[in-house]
């Protein structure tokens, strides 16, 4: 098993910035892959950057060259540094670990509780 907790939303305006934190707890070797996922109200969760345990990185379109996500293995936490937060980013941003690309695909993964964004316009 694996715990991950969030740390780091809030209240921002646009054009502001905010880090985001995931810690994660737990049986971490077995963790190849980590992400940030997004939900705002009445949409689905959507993908927001993934890293992988060498270090790739894929980004949504829509946050490319604003987020940056970085991890540090020593420490066990996976970061989002958000800037020029934009309305659009209002979600609740998730964080994600799986073994693989492939088992996060089919639901062998894990998830933290989340962690609330809000930019004012």
């Amino acid at each position: 098993q694996v715990q991950l907790v969030e740390s780091g939303g809030g209240l921002v305006q646009a054009g502001g910035s905010l880090r985001l934190s995931c810690a994660a707890s737990g049986s971490i070797f077995s963790i190849n892959v980590m992400g940030w996922y997004r939900q705002a109200p009445g949409k689905q969760r959507e993908l927001v950057a993934t890293i992988t345990s060498g270090g790739r990185t894929n980004y949504a379109d829509s946050v490319k060259g604003r987020f940056t996500i970085s991890r540090d293995s020593a420490k066990s936490t996976l970061y989002l540094q958000m800037n020029s937060l934009k309305p659009e980013d209002t979600a609740v941003y998730y964080c994600n670990a799986a073994p693989s690309k492939l088992a996060s695909m089919v639901g062998d993964d894990y998830w933290g509780q989340g962690t609330q964004v809000t930019v004012s316009s």
